[in-house]
């Protein structure tokens, strides 16, 4: 399966705004997840039944497991920290 982010070896996820937007699918996790917004300009996430919200820098939130959720592209790459939550 290809995704549009690379992990990077310091804990960071970067997702590519190149990535075409159809890669950027509805999906859930089987664990429920910390999410921290290091940069990214006019992201946006969306959870199911839900409008979306824009993302910006310092914002941290929590996305449970088995929610369905996706992102919607901004104008530069979005890096956020993901910690599993158990």
């Amino acid at each position: 399966m290809v995704v549009p982010y690379n992990d990077t070896n310091m804990g960071l996820r970067i997702f590519d705004v190149l990535a075409e937007s159809s890669e950027y699918v509805w999906h859930r996790d089987k664990e429920s997840r910390e999410i921290e917004v290091i940069s990214g300009e006019g992201w946006q996430f969306q959870v199911e039944d839900c409008l979306p919200w824009l993302l910006t820098k310092g914002m941290k939130f929590t996305i449970e497991s088995g929610v369905y959720h996706r992102l919607l592209k901004g104008v530069d790459n979005l890096e956020i920290r993901i910690k599993e939550i158990t």
